[in-house]
């Protein structure tokens, strides 16, 4: 999965507080270890290209974003 890292700050700007630690729980992983994957710091979970809106991120795992995009979604359609 390609996409942006602007796109990728922008879910991790769309989730309410204390969304990092819920993910992190899930998935069994430190809340550091989201918000470092969020921030693009020393995973390799994906890989980050220069380019265009912040540069191409090219993700080789998904799950914390998928999770993320999951969060996002029941909170955006919670009316």
């Amino acid at each position: 999965m390609r996409t942006t890292f602007n796109r990728l700050r922008a879910v991790k700007d769309s989730l309410p507080h204390g969304s990092m630690d819920a993910i992190a729980a899930e998935l069994g992983i430190t809340g550091d270890e989201v918000r470092a994957y969020f921030n693009g710091e020393g995973t390799a979970d994906y890989h980050l290209e220069p380019g265009f809106d912040g540069g191409i991120v090219d993700f080789t795992n998904t799950r914390i974003l998928e999770i993320a995009l999951r969060r996002a979604w029941e909170i955006q359609n919670a009316l």
